[in-house]
């Protein structure tokens, strides 16, 4: 750590002498606002912070070294030139209150990359307010409420599948809706005899995910849909997923009513370690009425050219974001929905299902494959296999780290025991997964021969395993002096 290379009197900068009078900070500042030292600072040279932050990055799990595994709504692949293009003056130094006549290059971007999403999407309207994911169900949710409710019904439920993310039933029950849990059929999907015997007239809409979150594509999701619609409730799209149905199948046409997209993770927007994300969200013309203003409108007719932010949306469920949203990830999103263009969009779709599943298809003979049918865009295993050995899900995640893999998404889906959730992504080459495959094989032949070696992983990382439930219920996160002997 910076503080424990600390030595007296070291120091990173030199500026010249003022030529101004010192300040008295007494004269400027309440007695409580001041102190009379700063004590345990780090003291170092320049080259010593350098060497210190760019020893730290070499010891990230990154994208741009090698697979990334995780199965879940983060970044996979970003290419390049995207960055460059959200770091143009334009984008990135505009300032965030700048009124519309002074933005209009970026509103335009947005009113095209609503145009873009709607039609990848089937949607008719979209809004790229919503800051994340979660964000955007929230957001179709409350839509959902809005339009139950000028209706004048008082729909109390809404149905999630047992394989749901786990924002589903959050964002459900912060809009007030009790929330029924759907089981899953034997084959991982959801089934429509099961939907149909949930549906009530107290049903104001069901959630799904798909691909759902085992990787299988729902297969009735137009039959659920139309069993959803008859009884006067709607259908939200969980669209995490999306990136396995680029160019291929649109939510729209299938029935769904709203979704949001991750545009950090189907369209190259960093999210990895919880940075900004975008979750627009789109919805066909009965939900347009509660869209959260300000809405991006193209001027036409007498009111000249260009574009506004449109406030007057007298349903609108309200304003979600300050400013014009996560401006840079818009800018992101628009460039490669761009340069990949329809056949761009859908070759990705097609190698993310044709990676996933030719990791299923290798892995299946030595790895436990809860539900073995044809895969999306991910897969999953579980830790049955291993039974026996006593190495869990969570000692191959720990093992990974030493081959030099981020661990994937593991105990998830809740409906697999011991889940092990496999995302390779469209941009991974084969060589690199047969990397990934032999890495897999390599522990699972550990766990038979010495499985030890894995429930007491990592091995090679600066730190050994942690205690995680004193990591979660005492945590310290930030550097602390060490206390004095006896103290």
């Amino acid at each position: 750590m910076l503080f424990e290379r600390s030595r007296p009197g070291r120091t990173g900068y030199s500026l010249p002498d003022p030529d101004v009078p010192d300040a008295d900070p007494a004269a400027a500042f309440d007695a409580e606002q001041l102190r009379d030292d700063l004590p345990g600072l780090p003291e170092l040279s320049e080259v010593e912070v350098v060497r210190h932050f760019t020893r730290l990055s070499t010891w990230n799990a990154a994208v741009d070294l090698g697979l990334y595994p995780l199965g879940s709504c983060t970044m996979k692949y970003n290419p390049k030139i995207n960055e460059a293009l959200a770091r143009l003056p334009g984008f990135a130094a505009a300032h965030p209150l700048q009124p519309p006549a002074l933005a209009q290059g970026f509103l335009e971007l947005c009113w095209r990359l609503e145009r873009a999403l709607a039609e990848v999407s089937g949607m008719d309207r979209v809004t790229l307010q919503p800051a994340a994911g979660a964000q955007g169900e929230l957001a179709g949710i409350m839509m959902i409420r809005a339009y139950h409710e000028q209706r004048g019904e008082r729909r109390s439920l809404v149905l999630v599948p047992d394989s749901a993310h786990g924002t589903n039933p959050a964002s459900a029950a912060l809009n007030d809706y009790r929330v029924v849990s759907i089981p899953s059929g034997r084959d991982g999907i959801l089934h429509p005899d099961a939907v149909a015997a949930a549906m009530t007239p107290e049903v104001a809409a069901l959630m799904i995910t798909n691909p759902n979150t085992l990787g299988l594509f729902e297969t009735h999701i137009a039959e659920i849909c139309e069993i959803v619609h008859a009884r006067g409730g709607l259908v939200y799209g969980d669209g995490a997923n999306l990136n396995a149905l680029l160019g291929i199948a649109r939510p729209g046409d299938l029935g769904i009513d709203v979704m949001h997209f991750n545009l950090h993770k189907t369209f190259s927007t960093p999210h990895g370690g919880g940075g900004p994300g975008a979750g627009p969200v789109g919805v066909k013309n009965l939900l347009a009425p509660y869209l959260p203003v300000p809405v991006v409108r193209r001027l036409e007719g007498s009111e000249g050219t260009g574009f506004t932010l449109d406030y007057q949306f007298p349903r609108s469920i309200g304003r979600l974001h300050a400013h014009f949203g996560n401006a840079a990830m818009f800018v992101r999103a628009w460039a490669y929905l761009r340069s990949l263009g329809p056949d761009g969009l859908r070759r990705c779709a097609e190698m993310a299902v044709l990676n996933a599943n030719y990791l299923l298809a290798r892995l299946r003979g030595e790895w436990h494959v809860p539900i073995d049918r044809p895969v999306m865009h991910e897969c999953v295993l579980s830790d049955q296999a291993l039974k026996a050995t006593g190495v869990t899900t969570l000692d191959v995640a720990k093992r990974l780290i030493d081959y030099g893999y981020h661990p994937p998404t593991v105990y998830f889906p809740l409906i697999v025991a011991g889940a092990l959730m496999i995302e390779p992504t469209e941009s991974e080459p084969r060589e690199g997964l047969d990397q990934f495959v032999a890495a897999l094989s390599a522990i699972a032949a550990e766990a038979r021969s010495d499985p030890d070696r894995v429930r007491t992983a990592p091995h090679r990382t600066r730190h050994g395993r942690l205690d995680e439930t004193r990591a979660a219920r005492r945590p310290v996160l930030r550097w602390q002096p060490e206390r004095p002997a006896g103290s």
